[in-house]
């Protein structure tokens, strides 16, 4: 079965809902708002491919936190597979952020 256009957008939407539980347990804000999500791609069969970054190489949670976020990801409905692709290119910094993130950690 092929999605629409609206079928994946509305996916997409959810998606980003179910991305916006995610913490870095660090940091009081949720991973989309810090700007760990660099990319979200849906086909039109439902793969998913998620490209994302850690705030540092060294996160303590550098294996937790992408299988909670693949987790997250297959939970939406209408997604059929998940592919999550870690990388450190560019390198996270706070520039990143949302502007509700800048405010809820106190740097605007």
């Amino acid at each position: 079965m092929k999605y629409t256009d609206d079928q994946i957008a509305e996916i997409g939407e959810n998606i980003i809902v179910n991305l916006k539980t995610v913490y870095d347990p660090e940091i009081p804000v949720d991973i989309y708002e810090l700007g760990l999500i660099y990319d979200v791609q849906i086909s039109d069969e439902g793969a998913v491919k998620v490209i994302m970054t850690l705030t540092t190489p060294n996160c303590p949670v550098a294996e937790s936190l992408p299988a909670e976020v693949r987790e997250k990801v297959s939970e939406v409905e209408g997604v059929k597979e998940v592919d999550l692709d870690l990388t450190f290119e560019p390198a996270w910094n706070k520039d990143m952020m949302s502007e509700e993130a800048r405010f809820e950690l106190g740097m605007i």
